[in-house]
């Protein structure tokens, strides 16, 4: 919202300056977003062409000398047609930006002749579109002044960013109003004239759509001239970006700037019959004032004559019943429509207007007629013309809101001590009608007001005039809660996870949460509940099932620029249903090329290894246990899903159901599928299967118990199915007896035809830790043999000869 301070007095009565109105309107609310101080216009002076004469090497140039007002004439070379000696007009000396030509002059020379500045015109500096020739100003006018304090061009232009639950401040009275109330001046009175009408007005209008139209008043004025509004008029709308057209049309738009009332003008003689307020109906359309055509649907409200549609309601007039040179009769329209369909139709049509900014918000009920009679002055002072009386249809008078209040409530939710006079003051100098005494009132909301419901808003009301820089800052209180934990454990382990992976060396990516139909489909996706019904891409119509397709793509971009050897991860979210719980929180990673934890690339003492599933399984494994996993009670199985590489792949288990991860290198197909080469390897590790720590008694460290025996190390060789798990060995071995049992561990693995048809021989080792006395030839012949059976019973191994 922009205006002129001048504009502003014309509201308000006050000696507060420029810097004073604009820190209090940012204190009440009404945030200023810029303060144009007119500064660009300075440099230009009133000056006087002493002498022209013509260019020595072109016909359409003249060589000027030009008085100033300081001291000797000025050169200046010049093509206007009007130039010529005596002319008073407008000087921009070197320096000087003209914003109509977006150039600072400099000395230069102009056919080999040197201009020390320029003449301008109009639409040089932006004061209209004229720019047949350069301005010209009285006889009288000062030589040597600053042309902006002659014009008047040096009235401060203020701009407001207003939130959606002020309308009222979407008019130029509505601040003053709230500046006058926060004791920066007085409010003027709004002088509402009496017209005395000649005759009814011959245009009569029927409201179909009630519930649309709320309200509608109408007046002709016959014989006016559609001339050129005002020059005051003119200034205003120019410095707030509105272009100047024609009287009528200007006349509209200042009065809804000014007082907040859109006003709609018709040209008489194009509106055919009477005027019809209805639903628009299917398959009419409407050439608009913009010079667009647009289609309507059934829900939009439109005003109608005889030959059919005539304006969009509330939006945007049609350029079949427009205002020009040739008018003579015109009809006035002051309405009031619903706000919600207003947003609707201009949302649905794309239209955005000053009238659809206005009416979508809510506009002041009690200045639909007021506004038509200030409408009809301006006009007949401006075109002349008379007016006939005002055909007002469905216009029921303002029932005030009212709102029970207990001044009490501006310290329960605000902490601010404000005395119920001073809370009650304030309530009337924003226009709100307060009855009662003591602690208590009965609030009415005036009609202005369409956002004010309860009594939390007549405190917000209190509160921003009060100051909201009368609030005493205040230490918290202590709660008491030293050391108790705030993050949740999904943010807890999101940043576990993240730090976890970044420490072994892999870089960060934010994916797309959504991913083309077929990349979901490899991986389990593609269900019709997770499809977007507005895609931004054609590529992005499904929500992930998993975070490898975005990562592997993201992968080979990276290859495609030279860095094949790269290691990528991102925690997020992916989708299984399109309930709560189907969105899980996924820690995913992948490793391309040679990208290992320890080093990748080549290098003299030897090339790294493509990555494999080894690589991946690390991964996913530190990441479980950074997250408080208990990895020593994880089980590792096959049957990763298919987008994995059968043989080389895994999923991470704790229990028979509880599958916590899956790691891998990736199926030639998957790869193929997505246009990826490999090798690439990956996991995935869901952060919320994992099972919360249980708490602990006390936070002091359990105390450290160091046996002072030495360990010993057995070898067992165990001949199995090739399909038995070494996981499987090692767990039963380990459960042999977990005291004396402190770590197991895989060395070798041999297959041969001579251990038998589909098997193979897995030699494991087994840490013995004696904890209080030296153990015995016997006691060793006991642990092996019960490491042996155990083995036995759990996968049917046995003991290698």
């Amino acid at each position: 919202m922009k205006f002129t301070l001048s504009w502003l007095k014309d509201h308000l009565q006050t000696e507060a300056t420029l810097e004073e109105i604009v820190d209090k309107l940012t204190a009440i609310g009404l945030e200023v977003e810029s303060v144009d101080d007119r500064a660009a216009f300075k440099p230009f002076v009133i000056a006087k062409v002493l002498s022209a004469e013509r260019h020595p090497d072109a016909d359409k140039l003249q060589v000027l000398r030009v008085d100033t007002g300081k001291g000797d004439a000025i050169q200046v070379v010049c093509g206007a047609p009007n130039a010529r000696a005596g002319l008073i007009g407008a000087f921009a000396p070197p320096g000087a930006y003209v914003p109509g030509l977006d150039v600072t002059l400099s000395v230069g020379k102009i056919r080999g002749v040197e201009s020390h500045g320029m003449m301008c015109s109009e639409r040089e500096l932006e004061l209209s579109d004229e720019h047949n020739g350069i301005i010209e100003l009285p006889a009288d006018a000062p030589v040597g002044a600053a042309f902006a304090d002659y014009k008047g061009l040096n009235d401060p232009v203020i701009e407001i960013g207003l939130t959606p639950n002020r309308p009222d401040c979407t008019s130029i009275r509505g601040i003053a109003r709230d500046l006058a109330a926060a004791g920066l001046g007085t409010l003027k009175s709004l002088e509402v004239p009496a017209i005395a009408g000649k005759g009814a007005c011959p245009v009569k209008v029927t409201i179909e759509a009630d519930d649309l139209c709320h309200g509608f008043g109408l007046r002709l004025v016959r014989d006016v001239k559609n001339i050129a509004s005002p020059e005051w008029m003119q200034k205003r709308l120019i410095a707030i970006g509105q272009r100047p057209i024609n009287a009528l049309v200007d006349i509209t738009n200042y009065m809804t700037f000014d007082l907040g009332r859109p006003l709609h003008v018709f040209d008489a003689a194009k509106v055919s019959g009477n005027l019809v307020i209805r639903r628009a109906r299917e398959g009419e359309a409407v050439l608009a004032l913009d010079g667009r055509e647009y289609n309507l649907g059934s829900d939009m409200c439109v005003i109608a004559d005889n030959k059919g549609v005539e304006s969009i309601a509330g939006v945007m007039g049609g350029e079949d019943s427009g205002c020009d040179e040739n008018t003579t009769d015109v009809l006035i329209e002051s309405a009031l429509w619903e706000p919600l369909n207003i947003a609707r139709t201009g949302r649905t049509l794309g239209i955005i207007t000053d009238a659809r900014y206005r009416f979508e918000r809510g506009v002041d009920p009690e200045q639909m007629v007021p506004g038509l009679d200030i409408a009809t002055r301006l006009v007949t002072e401006i075109c002349g013309g008379t007016p006939s009386e005002a055909e007002i249809v469905g216009y029921k008078p303002y029932r005030a809101k009212t709102v029970d209040f207990s001044f009490s409530e501006v310290k329960r939710l605000t902490g601010i001590e404000v005395s119920s006079d001073s809370a009650c003051a304030i309530l009337e100098r924003l226009g709100f009608v307060v009855e009662g005494t003591g602690e208590a009132a009965s609030v009415k909301v005036p009609s202005w007001r369409p956002d004010v419901d309860g009594k939390a808003d007549l405190v917000e009301e209190v509160m921003r005039i009060h100051g909201v820089d009368n609030i005493a800052p205040q230490p918290l209180p202590s709660l008491g809660f030293i050391n108790s934990r705030i993050l949740t454990t999904e943010q807890i382990r999101t940043r576990l996870a993240k730090r976890t992976l970044a420490a072994r060396g892999m870089l960060e990516a934010v994916t797309w949460s959504f991913i083309a139909e077929d990349q979901a489909r490899l991986f389990g996706g593609g269900a019709p509940a997770l499809k977007l019904s507005n895609p931004i891409a054609a590529d992005m119509s499904d929500m992930r099932p998993s975070l490898l397709p975005g990562l592997l793509l993201a992968a080979q971009r990276n290859a495609q620029r030279g860095f094949a050897d790269v290691a990528l991860f991102e925690v997020s979210g992916t989708y299984e249903n399109d309930t709560p719980k189907g969105q899980r929180k996924v820690a995913g990673g992948v490793r391309r090329g040679t990208a290992h934890l320890d080093a990748w690339g080549r290098d003299w003492s030897g090339n790294a290894k493509p990555v494999g599933v080894y690589d991946a399984k690390a991964d996913a494994l530190a990441v479980l246990e950074a997250c408080g996993a208990p990895v020593d009670k994880l089980q590792i199985e096959a049957n990763a899903p298919v987008w994995y590489h059968p043989g080389r792949s895994g999923v991470i288990k704790l229990g028979p159901k509880n599958v916590l991860g899956t790691f891998g290198e990736f199926h030639p197909d998957t790869l193929e599928a997505l246009d990826v080469s490999g090798p690439v390897a990956g996991f995935e590790v869901y952060l919320d299967a994992i099972p919360e720590a249980k708490a602990k008694a006390t936070r002091t460290k359990p105390r450290l118990d160091l046996s002072n025996f030495q360990a010993v190390r057995r070898d067992f060789a165990f001949v199995v199915d090739k399909g038995v798990d070494s996981g499987a060995i090692l767990k039963a071995a380990a459960n042999a007896d977990k005291k004396l049992i402190a770590g197991t561990n895989v060395f070798d693995v041999f297959e041969s035809p001579s251990l038998g048809e589909g098997r193979k021989s897995v030699a494991i080792e087994i840490v013995i830790q004696p904890q209080d006395r030296t153990l015995t030839d016997e006691d060793f012949e006991l642990l092996s043999k019960a490491v042996i059976e155990n083995v036995k019973k759990h996968t049917g191994a046995e003991l290698r000869a």
